[in-house]
């Protein structure tokens, strides 16, 4: 893996950085919400980190390609990662943007635009990229053992621990990621590390198994069927909650050992906002979504805990 520049020259080029931003606002209207709470370098490791994940998740989403298409492209991928030298990140670019995987005009230009991600991420610390790195690796291959499952471009999940073990190799290792990335930017979190270590994977898995459940229908008709057959929803439902009472959990120890403001905002953001399309998708079904007004109030609600020093007591719902 080739070595990265001092953490000090992040956003040095700044058309990368508002590119990036752009590419955040065009993906994911959740991280281009909470992203920016954080403070640097951890926004800019995040930020890298969340644009990599997005990359290797279009690639195994891909509607338009055959299987053995994607799991080649995500095995290329992971070796790049582990040894750049083995592939030509422009090279890439070109390969997805001639034949995109997915119609989403927004995750196309990402891959068209990979180099600009990876021209950031070696603008950060060793040890961010590092790690950043090798859990992109990860989940890339997590990835590509689901999508060998597929029968006639079709996946199905048999049973909860395959749906467990799915919300794992797309979301959890996202959490244990991101729990590292905080470690190395907050010496004073140290004490609690342990307890973070424990409920990060879970974290991932309850905010992934909200989105499944919200999208079911979507990713039925494109092939994806990720809640097994025979398993009543109530039984989904319940583990989602049990998952985010433990994301609870994560954001307040964080408070509790005197995070930052913006490490405490966009850790506990996500979990409010989870609950309540929870909440909304058991009255209504698949499909429901909060609005942005609602988004909104809730935003507020959380700056207004932050100000109090009470987000113990906002979370305490979940």
């Amino acid at each position: 893996m080739t070595r990265a520049r001092s953490a000090s020259k992040v956003g040095t080029a700044g058309g990368d950085a508002a590119r990036l931003d752009h590419f955040l606002q065009t993906t994911s209207r959740t991280f281009a919400l909470t992203i920016p709470l954080l403070r640097e370098p951890t926004r800019s490791e995040v930020t890298v980190a969340y644009l990599l994940f997005r990359v290797a998740d279009t690639l195994e989403d891909s509607t338009r390609w055959p299987r053995a298409r994607k799991l080649a492209e995500l095995e290329g991928l992971a070796r790049f990662l582990e040894e750049p030298e083995s592939g030509d990140a422009a090279a890439m670019a070109r390969r997805w943007s001639e034949e995109p995987p997915v119609e989403n005009a927004g995750y196309v230009e990402l891959l068209s635009e990979f180099p600009v991600v990876l021209r950031a991420a070696r603008a950060l610390s060793p040890g961010a990229w590092r790690l950043i790195a090798a859990h992109t690796v990860r989940t890339c291959r997590a990835m590509a053992s689901f999508v060998d499952r597929e029968e006639g471009g079709v996946l199905r999940l048999g049973k909860v621990d395959d749906l467990k073990a799915y919300c794992y190799a797309v979301a959890g290792i996202v959490g244990e990621l991101l729990t590292e990335l905080f470690l190395i930017g907050h010496v004073g979190l140290r004490r609690i590390a342990p307890g973070m270590r424990r409920d990060a994977s879970v974290f991932g898995e309850g905010l992934q198994l909200v989105n499944i459940i919200k999208d079911r229908r979507t990713d039925a008709t494109e092939g994806r069927h990720y809640l097994p057959r025979g398993i009543h929803g109530a039984t989904v439902f319940e583990l989602a909650r049990r998952d985010l009472q433990a994301a609870a959990r994560y954001c307040v120890r964080l408070e509790s050992a005197g995070a930052d403001r913006g490490l405490i905002a966009f850790t506990a953001l996500p979990v409010l906002l989870a609950r309540a399309t929870l909440d909304r998708l058991e009255r209504l079904g698949a499909g429901a979504k909060l609005r942005r007004d609602e988004v909104a109030e809730i935003v507020g609600q959380l700056q207004a805990a932050l100000d109090r020093g009470a987000v113990r007591g906002l979370l305490a719902s979940v």
